[in-house]
């Protein structure tokens, strides 16, 4: 867990912000930094990510509820008796919005909650159902004991990687425009968080998330959502329906980042994007 103090003396807000996929607490170091700005900002591990052990080892699916029932018992430990902003980032914000269904008693806790690309629904996807079939097939298969603990410890190894990586279908865009020194950071990076992160864990919620619904129940908050305009896994018309049927309101912020997500070796300037305009005044603003 990494508690970042705020760089403002006068920001009073608690800040809790939840990354998605394929992350660690480096790797969001740039945007925390930035978002100290406007309070104190805790960010946790979740269970299988960033290196912490993941709930397969106490004999737990690495599900989404699992995840949305430790997220909910953080939040109670700590911050107890206070307020606090959630922002959560794609996977980060599904968990988020479980929790909150399954525990709806804390949205009382909830002074502002903030989707940086979050999403509801497997159709929010922008892939064909064709795609999303293949998808769902692979991702069930490496999240099974056996194929997972072959492909981690075979697979996953550092030359492979560095050899392989950034000629795969979703790596492509990542290394498109990189040479030189950022290339090699940004590959020593990717192989760390491929090989930190729990496999097995990361192919679970990727196969939830292909079968996601978190349409079904409401939560008593308004949502305020940043986008990116050339989001490759998002379609924000589909998006926007889906939050609409869940929050009681929804606000849509565009990143000056056309990218998901800031890249893995992002400083706090580069990430700063991700906070636009009208969500850093909001934030801006010191809750009652």
């Amino acid at each position: 867990m990494l508690i970042l103090p705020p760089s403002n003396k006068k920001a009073k807000r608690e800040i809790l912000f939840i990354y998605g996929q394929h992350s660690s607490l480096e790797r969001w170091w740039g945007l925390v930094q930035h978002l100290s700005k406007f309070g104190t900002v805790t960010m946790p591990d979740l269970p299988g990510f960033g290196g912490m052990d993941s709930l397969y080892k106490i004999g737990q699916p690495a599900t989404i509820d699992n995840l949305a029932d430790y997220l909910a018992t953080f939040i109670k430990f700590r911050y107890k008796r206070k307020k606090v902003t959630i922002l959560a980032m794609s996977l980060g914000f599904v968990i988020i919005t479980r929790m909150l269904q399954r525990y709806p008693d804390l949205t009382k806790k909830v002074d502002m909650l903030v989707s940086v690309v979050g999403f509801a629904h497997h159709d929010d996807f922008i892939y064909s159902k064709k795609r999303q079939a293949v998808y769902r097939f692979l991702t069930w298969l490496y999240s099974t004991r056996l194929i997972s603990a072959i492909y981690q410890n075979v697979f996953l190894r550092s030359a492979l990687i560095r050899r392989f990586y950034h000629h795969a279908y979703n790596a492509r865009e990542k290394f498109a425009h990189l040479s030189g020194e950022e290339f090699k950071r940004t590959m020593d990076t990717e192989i760390w968080l491929w090989q930190i992160n729990n496999l097995r864990t990361q192919m679970k919620t990727n196969l939830e998330m292909f079968q996601l619904n978190n349409c079904d129940r409401r939560v008593d908050l308004p949502v305020w959502h940043v986008a990116s305009k050339k989001d490759r896994y998002f379609d924000h018309t589909r998006v926007e329906e889906h939050m609409r049927l869940i929050f009681k309101d929804f606000t849509m912020f565009f990143t000056r980042d056309p990218n998901h997500a800031p890249t893995i070796i992002a400083d706090a300037k580069a990430a700063a994007p991700f906070v636009p305009p009208g969500l850093y005044k909001l934030l801006s603003k010191q809750p009652k």
